[in-house]
C-alpha cells in the first residue's frame, strides 16, 4: 500500500487538491504498478505564518509583496 505525503502552504482550492491527489495516484500506479485502490495520498496544509523561508514566514513575504492572505 503506497503512501504519498505532501506538505504544502495553505491556499489551494478543493479542485486543485483533488487534481493533485488524482495525478499523484496516477503516477504511483504507472511507476510502481500498484493497484489504484491501494494508493493513499495525504495532504498536509501549513498556515503561511508557520512556513518559513530564509527566516521569514510566507505570510510576511506575501505582505511585503502586497499580496493578500
Amino acid at each position: 500500500m503506497p503512501l504519498v505525503q505532501v506538505t504544502m502552504v495553505e491556499g489551494r482550492s478543493p479542485e486543485q487538491k483533488r487534481a493533485l491527489m488524482e495525478k499523484l495516484t496516477d503516477a504511483v500506479v504507472e511507476t510502481l504498478g500498484a493497484k489504484r485502490e491501494t494508493v493513499r495520498v495525504i495532504l498536509y496544509e501549513v498556515p503561511k505564518a508557520h512556513w518559513g523561508v530564509g527566516g521569514v514566514s510566507k505570510a510576511e513575504q506575501d505582505a511585503a509583496r502586497g499580496e493578500t492572505p
